[in-house]
């Protein structure tokens, strides 16, 4: 991953960024440590639709599993309230 002191994004702007992004992500120091991470729209797009990807595969494997029951939320309140 790139990196890039905070001091030098103050100093150039956004245009310190450009090049190095066309490369993956930048990765901003400040104070000798990480703070912060630049990605591309591309790759957020992309990290985006794999997690929906991701969260969808996870909600069929649970109805798979029959662990999702129908239900209001006012039921299921009710029966935590009785459980405690």
């Amino acid at each position: 991953m790139n990196m890039i002191a905070a001091q030098e994004v103050k100093r150039r702007g956004i245009a310190a960024l450009d090049d190095l992004l066309a490369q993956g992500p930048v990765q901003i120091v400040k104070n000798n440590r990480p703070r912060y991470v630049v990605i591309s729209e591309a790759e957020y797009e992309m990290l985006m639709t794999d997690l929906a990807e991701s969260r969808l595969a996870a909600s069929e494997a649970d109805v798979k599993a029959g662990r999702v029951r129908r239900g209001s939320s006012a039921t299921l309140m009710a029966k935590l309230r009785k459980e405690a």
